[in-house]
Parts: C-alpha cells; sequence; structure tokens
C-alpha cells in the first residue's frame, strides 16, 4: 500500500489532519488506528445501559475556527453549561477555584489565604525569569492558597515536587482573581465564573464519542482503518509495518500517539534523539467509572480532592453533563487517580481504597449499589512539564523536520491542551503539509507528492 500521507492515530488530531487534507485536496491519505473505534481518548465506552468518557471531556470553544467546525459537526448534539465545579477540603465543600472561593473554611484558613494574597499584591515577590511552580503559586497566590490547595492538589495530580516542574503549562489552566474577588470570596459564597473553562459545551447524546464519529463521518470511505495498530516505522525508508495491512508506504508521516510510544515505534533515530526520548516523563490518569443506582446531585459537575487521605484527585458526575449518560434514576461517575508514567498500580487495590473513599467522602453511601463498573486509564494522561521536557521536546522536533514528520495533538506534540486546539493542530498541520502555512497563495488542490 502506497499513500501520500501516512496518519498513526485516528483521535481528534489525526481525524482533524485527514479532514482538512482532504478540503485542501489531498485524496491520497490513512489514518491506521489501532482501537476498534475512532477517537483516542476522546472516545466512549458503553457498560450497562451507561456511556462512560475517558474522564470528563468537555469542550471549550475559544477559536473562531474551532467552534465553527464543533458546531457543524454536533448541530443540535450540543448543550451548554455553567461550570459547577467545587473543592471538598477539611470537611466542607468550597466553589471552584479556590484562590477566589475560602467561604466555608474555617476561619483561621481563611484568614491565612486572603493575607496571604494581599501580601502579593502589596509586597510581591521577585521572581526568576523561569520560575517553578511552586515558587510561582507563592508568588502569584500567596503562602496560604499554595498550602492549602495549590501545592497538595498539584503534587497529587503531577505526582512530583512542584519545585520540579516550570509553569510553561499552566497559562490559562490556573486563573489569578484580583484582590477584590478574593476578599468577596471569603465573605460571600458565589460561583465565580472565570478561567478557561467557566462555560463548557458537551454533547447532549452519545458521549463525547460523537464528535470524532462526526468528525470521522466527513471522510471518504476507506480514509480510516481501525483496528489496526502500527508496530514499527521506518523513518529512513518511508515505510510502516501495520498489523492488517503489512507495509504501507508513505511521502508524508503524521504521528498523533503519545510521542514517547512513536520514539519506541520509530527507527533508526541518531543518540541526541534517543536521550530525548529517555528525558520525557509523564503521568498514567487511572480512571475507574462507575454507575450508581440514584441521580447524581444537581449542584455538582465535578470535584477536587486536595488532601493526601483520598487516593482520588478529582471525582465527576458525568450524568451532569448529559442525563443520556446513564439509565434513569441513576448516575454515571468517574474517579481519576495519577501515579508516574510507567509505574506498577495494584488495580483492585487501588479500586478498593477509591470506594472507601467516595463512602468517606459522602460521596457513595452504604446502600448504593454499584450498577456498572470499568476501568478505562489513560496511559499518557498528563505530559510532565519538568526542566528536562521542553529541550527534549525541541531536539526531538528538530530532527523530524529534517524526515518531513509531523507530530501533533496533546501527545503527538508532548504538551498540554484541550480537545479544540487539538483539532486546530490537525487544521494547522494540514496547511503545513500542502504549503498554506508557509506560502497562503499555494493552490489548495496540490498534493503532497508534487512536494516533496
Amino acid at each position: 500500500m502506497k499513500v501520500d500521507v501516512l496518519i498513526l492515530g485516528g483521535g481528534l488530531a489525526g481525524l482533524s489532519a485527514a479532514h482538512h487534507l482532504g478540503e485542501r485536496g489531498v485524496r491520497s491519505r490513512l489514518i491506521v488506528e489501532a482501537k476498534e473505534r475512532v477517537g483516542g481518548t476522546a472516545g466512549s465506552v458503553t457498560a450497562g445501559g451507561f456511556t462512560f468518557d475517558y474522564t470528563g471531556h468537555l469542550l471549550h470553544l475559544h477559536d473562531p475556527d474551532g467552534q465553527a467546525l464543533i458546531l457543524d459537526l454536533l448541530k443540535d448534539n450540543l448543550a451548554t453549561h455553567e461550570r459547577r465545579a467545587w473543592i471538598y477540603s477539611q470537611g466542607v465543600f468550597t466553589r471552584y477555584p479556590f484562590q477566589a472561593n475560602t467561604k466555608g473554611l474555617p476561619p483561621a484558613t481563611v484568614a491565612e489565604c486572603v493575607a496571604g494574597f494581599l501580601e502579593t499584591v502589596h509586597r510581591p515577590r521577585p521572581l526568576a525569569r523561569a520560575p517553578d511552580f511552586l515558587s510561582w503559586s507563592r508568588a502569584t497566590f500567596g503562602e496560604g492558597i499554595t498550602r492549602r490547595f495549590m501545592r497538595p492538589y498539584n503534587e497529587k495530580l503531577w505526582r512530583m515536587p512542584l519545585s520540579q516542574l516550570t509553569t510553561e503549562w499552566q497559562g490559562r489552566f490556573v486563573p489569578k482573581p484580583s484582590a477584590s474577588e478574593v476578599l468577596y470570596g471569603a465573605l460571600t459564597e458565589k460561583n465565580a465564573q472565570f478561567g478557561y473553562n467557566a462555560t463548557f459545551r458537551y454533547p447532549v447524546r452519545g458521549g463525547i464519542q460523537s464528535l470524532p464519529d462526526a468528525l470521522a463521518g466527513r471522510l471518504e470511505p476507506g480514509v480510516v482503518r481501525v483496528g489496526s495498530p502500527v508496530v514499527a516505522v521506518d523513518l529512513r525508508e518511508k515505510v510502516a509495518q501495520v498489523q492488517g495491512l503489512g507495509e504501507v508506504h508513505y511521502e508524508r508521516l503524521v504521528n498523533t500517539l503519545p510521542l514517547n510510544i512513536f520514539l519506541d515505534l520509530a527507527a533508526p533515530l541518531p543518540d541526541t534523539v534517543k536521550q530525548a526520548r529517555g528525558a520525557l516523563r509523564w503521568n498514567t490518569v487511572w480512571n475507574l467509572n462507575v454507575g450508581i443506582d440514584r441521580p447524581a446531585p444537581v449542584d455538582k459537575h465535578w470535584i477536587y480532592y486536595p488532601e493526601k487521605h483520598f487516593p482520588f484527585y478529582r471525582v465527576g458526575y458525568s450524568s451532569n453533563f448529559s442525563p443520556n449518560l446513564a439509565p434513569e434514576g441513576h448516575a454515571a461517575v468517574y474517579i481519576e487517580a495519577a501515579r508516574p508514567g510507567g509505574a506498577r498500580v495494584d488495580r483492585d487495590k487501588l479500586e478498593a481504597a477509591m470506594i472507601k473513599g467516595l463512602r468517606e467522602a459522602g460521596l457513595l453511601r452504604r446502600s448504593d449499589e454499584i450498577s456498572a463498573k470499568i476501568w478505562m486509564p489513560v496511559e499518557v494522561g498528563y505530559v510532565v512539564y519538568d526542566r528536562a521536557r521542553t529541550p527534549a521536546v525541541e531536539a526531538i522536533f528538530r530532527h523530524f523536520q529534517t524526515l518531513g514528520v509531523e507530530s501533533i495533538g496533546r501527545y503527538g506534540g508532548w504538551k498540554y491542551s484541550f480537545m479544540e486546539e487539538t483539532i486546530l493542530d490537525g487544521k494547522r498541520c494540514a496547511e503545513r503539509l500542502t504549503g498554506a502555512a508557509a506560502a497562503p497563495e499555494a493552490p489548495p488542490t496540490a498534493v503532497l507528492r508534487a512536494l516533496t
């Protein structure tokens, strides 16, 4: 088999690249996907009458192009929600984000958090040009907010000391309130709608799987081959070994698999790239989905758990995104714990700890029946932004440029991003491959073989 563009992975990035290449006149393209269904981690699984996603997958639409495409894909199968997120600590629920909602915590904790924040306003700390996340958090939010939430929660999520984590990832993901918002949130309970996820969209029917299914529906028959895992890639000869297909020769390669996994399949690699591969770190999200035989609390979409004695860092009620994800009178719940990538995990032991933690948090009663239960771990859940990450990725991508290889999306690009950005990565990749990014005047019907 020979194609102009071979795309590894049928998640949102790969589907978007294939779709936009097709719109630019490139017909010879092939997506190979290991699973029996497109979507990757933006997919869903049905079990016992429930529909479960790979943790909470919510649509945050900020870009006009991304929004236009997604709204066109899902049309009336999309609902808009105002975020109802909470934090559980010191035995009480407070609204998210913590830094602007301390009302309800013990008075000493509230005073500590407010005083520490105001100190950052009136006596700001100097910061290094490239600070670590812990120093940045103390300088941005103060010692109290850092100690009570930012440090314990993020260490639980990233599974590493925050002094080793950079701030490259956080950007829009960690909003800073004003002094008046912090003071107001200490005195009055409010639903502070700020941050990149203050509102979100989610499919009415079919779970998040409906998005990749709709995107795949825009492709011609035969462009996507599911159940076809990549076994090896010869970067020099431009040929991939694909289970069920044999050798697939390509002119251009687009990788959307996690970067570490792709590099383990690819050869030959120079020593600099092998060393960079060894520097990549990530965590695995151990995601347990359960169905419970009573409705979810209507005021909650998800809850953060910063304290160490809870084994999970977040619990979400996906049936509050859409009631169609659970049978009537039931709740679909996802529970997330993180572990360093590659670490061994006793799943039975972790599951028992999660169920116990749900009971201790008051989310699961002794009388509740668990109607369905399924593990849906995300092997590469979050890319770890330590000091080695950016130099390693830059070295790898420099080598890819010499080969004409694109590596895109949250995992192929080895970054922290969300679904809209992943779809836009596919669009930008298609533009680069057809010369549009470098030369907008290039005709969109130009085929890739003529460009190589």
